[in-house]
């Protein structure tokens, strides 16, 4: 049997960083079994589903490196197909139709809930009946069994069950004719050959029903794995507050799709004590038995410092290209000399930076306009004492011939030893000429790297800033 899996959004909104999760899980599982990884976008609810939403969902799964091996299914073009599949039941004798009216059925779940049961509809219709309502369109429902318990084999969760009572005879085709969710779900992933469906837990109320959807059609019933839910850090549903955004959002907040995936991977599975796992490692080791069937908590510290990883590791000439749209953003376009210092800098920079944007950030060192407007911990220590040093400072460095970062330290070294200062003070005054703030790679680097003339340029800049005033 080829493994055949798919991740079928609704296009409502964006790409939820939950539905990544299930789509990574989908593909891995395919993958690991080198079967068939597919995408359905369910956009049968065509008041909310949108375009928009679509083209956010592709874009999302090609940013995280999760493609499909068939075009993508739009539900939308198979309402022919779902239609056929309910008269089909109907002629089997497996539905019927149902005119109870929207009055009769509020009335229903009233009375369902005074009496505290679950199901409310009371099958008024489901045998049949001499007299029909005229000019009344019905419903097609499908006939579920009245007694005895369902027993679902959950590749995640083990051996659910439940009672048949708690299950009720659910419309397929509306009055109107449109097929409902439920129908079209089991027609599609039968259509597409799905063998396994995996997907959140809150949706194992629905296996129930379509299990005896796919048993009415004589059709062979896919393994259903369902994948806890994650929470906030605080055990709480995930929401905005948490961190429950869209793909999109944490690509515009500078995070890599290899982090993001590294980290969904593992919330909820795991492989031993590994927690950097690459995408070559997720695919060997992949598999449902080692998903828990406990909530997973979402951690932004966790995915930020997970994120951090990834950025010191990335050959610096790729990262480059990954931070030019953040450059453009921010600064609207680099000159060349700044581009050249930017690339020489950028490997001291990548090792002390979160994510892309942060890093976008710390690239004003090469990137930037003198002059820097101080930091508020830059503003602390521009002090009358640090702006003479800065001033003693200057002669020196004309002075230095040639301008590297060996000569620099040599030269500062005996200038700090000289007039007893500890080598820090005397770097203080020029970091915060060369950068606006109390912290930033080695002062060394940067001025090797600025070269002479843009050092000592930054330095009478400060000195000369009548916006910086000293404390």
């Amino acid at each position: 049997m080829t493994i055949r899996t798919r991740f079928a959004p609704s296009p409502t909104g964006y790409l939820h960083i939950g539905s990544a999760r299930t789509a990574l899980f989908s593909w891995l599982f395919a993958r690991h079994h080198g079967g068939k990884a597919l995408l359905r976008i369910e956009d049968t609810d065509k008041a909310r589903s949108t375009q928009e939403a679509v083209d956010a969902i592709y874009h999302g799964l090609a940013w995280l490196g999760l493609d499909w091996d068939e075009e993508p299914v739009l539900q939308s073009s198979r309402a022919a197909r779902h239609q056929q599949v309910a008269l089909e039941l109907l002629e089997k004798g497996r539905a019927y139709k149902c005119y109870a009216t929207p009055e009769e059925l509020e009335e229903m779940r009233r009375t369902a809930q005074a009496e505290g049961r679950t199901t409310f509809y009371d099958r008024r219709w489901r045998e049949p009946q001499q007299a029909t309502p005229q000019g009344m369109p019905p419903v097609i429902r499908l006939k579920m069994p009245l007694e005895g318990e369902t027993v679902i084999e959950d590749a995640v969760q083990g051996r659910v069950t439940v009672a048949n009572t708690q299950l009720d005879d659910f419309v397929l085709l509306r009055s109107d004719g449109s097929p409902t969710y439920m129908l079209s779900v089991v027609v599609d992933d039968h259509d597409m050959g799905i063998t396994h469906i995996i997907r959140g837990d809150d949706h194992l109320n629905n296996a129930f029903r379509q299990y005896y959807l796919f048993q009415a059609m004589a059709w062979d019933i896919p393994v259903f794995a369902h994948i806890p839910l994650i929470h906030g850090a605080d055990g709480a549903k995930l929401s905005k507050r948490h961190g429950a955004l869209g793909v999109e959002s944490y690509h515009q907040m500078g995070f890599l799709p290899e982090a993001i995936c590294n980290y969904l991977l593992r919330l909820g599975w795991g492989h031993g004590d590994a927690e950097i796992i690459s995408r070559e490692q997720a695919i060997e080791w992949f598999s449902l038995e080692k998903i828990g069937k406990a909530a997973s908590r979402f951690d932004m510290a966790k995915l930020t410092a997970l994120n951090a990883h990834y950025i010191k590791e990335k050959p610096t000439q790729e990262l480059y290209a990954l931070l030019e749209p953040f450059l453009v953003e921010k600064y609207h376009g680099l000159s060349g000399e700044q581009e050249h210092w930017l690339r020489q800098g950028l490997p001291a920079l990548q090792e002390r930076a979160k994510t892309m944007r942060e890093l976008a950030d710390m690239a004003g060192i090469y990137a930037g306009m003198p002059p820097f407007a101080l930091t508020e911990k830059g503003k602390a220590a521009w002090t009358a004492e640090v702006k003479q040093q800065l001033t003693a400072l200057q002669q020196p460095l004309t002075q230095i011939s040639p301008w590297t970062k060996e000569t620099l330290e040599h030269t500062l070294k005996v200038f700090a030893d000289t007039h007893r200062l500890k080598l820090g003070a005397v770097m203080m005054p020029l970091r915060l000429a060369l950068t606006g703030d109390t912290a930033s790679p080695s002062v060394f680097e940067i001025m090797a790297i600025l070269g002479k003339a843009e050092t000592l340029f930054r330095v009478s800049t400060l000195l000369h800033d009548k916006n910086a005033a000293v404390q």
